[in-house]
């Protein structure tokens, strides 16, 4: 049985999961699994700078939620996309 709060703590759980099953389907090579691992420490050192970021300026929660994130990505990338 899944937890159901863990999309809600973990906002790379989407990755966390695709590295994992990268792992079980290539016997555990990390080599193999580079682009996973990679796209899945991207997610986690993001979502920290967002942590980071709204406790500095107070806002709480610290990691927005579920229905927000989608919207706070846009908002990152519009910013340096050119």
């Amino acid at each position: 049985m899944k937890n159901k709060d863990a999309e809600k703590n973990n906002p790379c759980l989407k990755e966390q999961e695709l590295s994992y099953k990268c792992f079980n389907d290539n016997n555990f090579d990390k080599e193999a699994c580079q682009l996973e691992i990679q796209n899945y420490q991207t997610c986690k050192t993001f979502w920290h700078s967002v942590k980071a970021h709204r406790r500095k300026n107070g806002l709480y929660p610290t990691l927005p939620p579920v229905e927000e994130r989608e919207q706070v990505k846009r908002e990152f990338f519009s910013k340096f996309s050119m």
